[in-house]
């Protein structure tokens, strides 16, 4: 009994580490203090941390995945990261880029990748 009850935590334990292990679901909050991570959208790929390809689909933001293919969800208990879009660099935990290409999409700086973890 006590090995399954510490078999069941563990699994409970590593379920939870993969649930929360990516951040490709995003929400974007209108206030500062609900925020997982202050963003800032440059409009020059050479000064982004990430450049960011939003998706229309759910599907395509893979749980598992940190490659910067952002899913925006409509409601902030959906999404893995609440982001706040600041209006100055200096303000910004994060910097990124905007692409229209999929493939673009990536870390730039890899020191900053845990931040969407």
């Amino acid at each position: 009994m006590r090995n399954f009850i510490l078999s069941a935590a563990l699994a409970a334990t590593a379920l939870g580490t993969s649930i929360n292990a990516s951040a490709q679901k995003v929400y974007s909050t209108n206030y500062k203090y609900q925020a997982d991570v202050n963003v800032f959208v440059t409009d020059r790929e050479y000064k982004a941390d990430l450049v960011v390809y939003k998706t229309k689909h759910s599907y395509n933001a893979k749980a598992n995945e940190n490659k910067g293919i952002w899913y925006f969800t409509n409601h902030h208990y959906d999404a893995d990261k609440k982001i706040y879009f600041v209006d100055h660099e200096y303000q910004a935990d994060l910097v990124i880029y905007f692409t229209d290409r999929e493939y673009k999409a990536g870390w730039k700086k890899n020191d900053k990748k845990h931040m969407m973890y």
